[in-house]
């Protein structure tokens, strides 16, 4: 399983705590669908950045040090 799909589980366990508890504090529905549609946008922002590969320069791999 790639870590962007762990990542992705992982934050929608943690959503769907955050959405349980707001609902049984008795937050509106409506302001709970909102809140839990922008931490998703967030989430999945901050899984692909933390999880995508940086790209490899053909001079990169082949750097030396010029002595």
């Amino acid at each position: 399983m790639s870590s962007f799909a762990i990542y992705t589980i992982g934050f929608l366990i943690f959503l769907g705590g955050l959405i349980w508890a707001a609902l049984a504090f008795g937050l509106p529905g409506q302001w709970v669908a909102i809140g839990a549609v922008i931490l998703a946008g967030l989430g999945l922002i901050t899984a692909v950045t933390n999880t995508r590969s940086k790209d490899e320069t053909p001079t990169s791999e082949g750097e030396q040090s010029g002595s």
